[in-house]
């Protein structure tokens, strides 16, 4: 594609933005799929996805610090995993905001166990998880699905597209196997034991 096509298909980008405040924030929240896409610019779907495989090349080709990804249903830029060190850097410097390692068992029993109630949640941590549900809600990382038909109504909730946006992943299904995670029976039969009233 030719610069001056580039150019243009940036303005005509920018001016239907530029009138749309709502797409402006939704550019910035969400991954956009290729139809709202083709419907922004006009052009039809196929042309739409020529022009992303050509961005994607074009970024690869030039070394550039971001890539394009089809991510939740949609495409977003991220940062290229060569730039992993140095935002490593700029994660564990002061300014940066992290979730607590209660939140992040939390969102953990959360994506793994969803439809999920607070009360399943805390009884599997072992520990009262209302906090960490709240900071996680409040991030839009996890949502209230629905409330049960049972006595004090207890709400479950499931993770949002914005945590799979997070992690970069298309759907829940590439979440890696928790198996690779548990230790072998035998440890945590003895582990238990361990714990166990009456164990000298």
């Amino acid at each position: 594609m030719a610069i001056h096509q580039k150019l243009g298909l940036q303005t005509r980008l920018s001016q239907r933005l530029i009138l749309t405040p709502s797409l402006q924030q939704a550019i910035k929240l969400l991954p956009l799929t290729t139809l709202e896409l083709a419907e922004v610019l006009e052009i039809p779907k196929q042309r739409v996805e020529e022009l992303l495989e050509e961005f994607g090349r074009d970024l690869e080709e030039r070394g550039a610090g971001i890539v394009l990804r089809f991510v939740a249903g949609g495409w977003r830029l991220y940062s290229h995993p060569d730039a992993y060190p140095y935002l490593e850097r700029f994660a564990t410097s002061a300014t940066a905001r992290r979730l607590s390692p209660a939140a992040i068992e939390t969102l953990s029993v959360i994506a793994y166990r969803q439809p999920v109630a607070r009360s399943q949640i805390s009884e599997i941590r072992g520990v009262d998880s209302d906090s960490a549900v709240r900071t996680l809600e409040r991030l839009g990382l996890i949502e209230e699905k629905e409330r049960l038909d049972l006595p004090g109504n207890p709400a479950v909730y499931v993770t949002t597209d914005v945590l799979l946006e997070k992690l970069g992943l298309a759907s829940l299904s590439e979440l890696p196997p928790l198996a690779d995670h548990v230790p072998p029976s035998e440890i945590v039969e003895s582990l238990e034991e361990t714990l166990r009233p009456g164990y000298a």
